[in-house]
């Protein structure tokens, strides 16, 4: 049996933080990509190529991360995938490739620059700052969560430290009593609001939000199956994407401020 001093307690480390790094690195490049600003290659840059070409290429990008982040979230993927991969870095190798995937998608992208809407002054003031918003939310909804775990530092740490991760339980803390689905709400913003939509951009903003909407409907049935009717009384009390001031879940007596239950420790949906 492998004693803990003899297990490569450093090379996990590094390998977690690599691959937590890299997601904000590939998470600060996607702002910058859309935006069209700070990089030397951006969603409308480029040299361009005929439509078809330029589709065929672009959509294959987004079908490929696609597969690649959603399949690498389900349960059954999982128990298989730590027959591979060890436990300990099971979440942290799904973030480094699908930072990979995201990164390689934005490299390899072809611009179609032709503009669908174009707006200036106070109307563009305006959109910036909703899709500045968007990343706000983004960020607001993964730290209202454990995001620990969700970048996989959480496990990383149990590792070293020679225990398990304690059980994460159903939750939802600020944010989630309002939207199911805070941070794919942010994401949905920062594809489409825009001053300057472009064909290119309009077909990054339309596969993005495919995906979001498919990998929802599968990670909500993985949520029901995992919670049963605790998940059920959950999606009918609160809106999947836009908040309504009506359906707000109501915050139990035995909570703490960060909306769990005292002595807990869990997070909602929303982190696959």
């Amino acid at each position: 049996m492998t004693s803990r001093d003899d297990r490569p307690t450093l090379a996990v480390t590094a390998y977690g933080w690599t691959a937590y790094l890299l997601a904000l690195a590939a998470i600060a490049t996607t702002v910058g990509f859309l935006a069209n600003v700070g990089l030397p290659l951006s969603i409308d840059s480029g040299s361009g190529r005929s439509l078809g070409s330029a589709l065929l290429v672009d959509v294959g990008l987004l079908g490929l991360f696609a597969v690649q982040h959603s399949l690498m979230a389900r349960p059954w993927f999982k128990a298989r995938w730590t027959r591979l991969v060890p436990r300990p870095i099971e979440r942290s190798t799904y973030v480094l490739l699908a930072s990979l995937a995201l990164l390689v998608t934005m490299a390899l992208w072809v611009p179609l620059p032709r503009t669908v809407w174009e707006v200036h002054g106070l109307a563009a003031t305006l959109l910036w700052a909703g899709f500045v918003g968007g990343w706000l939310l983004v960020f607001a909804g993964v730290y209202a969560i454990d995001k620990d775990d969700l970048m996989g530092l959480r496990q990383v740490e149990a590792y070293v430290e020679g225990r398990e991760p304690a059980p994460l339980d159903f939750q939802t803390p600020t944010l989630y009593r309002y939207l199911r689905h805070p941070i794919m709400t942010g994401f949905i913003l920062a594809f489409w609001v825009t001053p300057h939509m472009t064909v290119g951009h309009l077909v990054f903003a339309s596969g993005m939000t495919a995906y979001v909407l498919a990998g929802v409907w599968f990670e909500e049935r993985d949520l029901v199956r995992a919670f049963g009717d605790r998940y059920r009384r959950y999606r009918s009390q609160v809106p999947m994407f836009v908040p309504r001031p009506w359906r707000v879940l109501p915050t139990p007596e035995n909570e703490g401020t960060d909306g769990r239950p005292e002595g807990t420790d869990g997070r909602p949906p929303g982190g696959d």
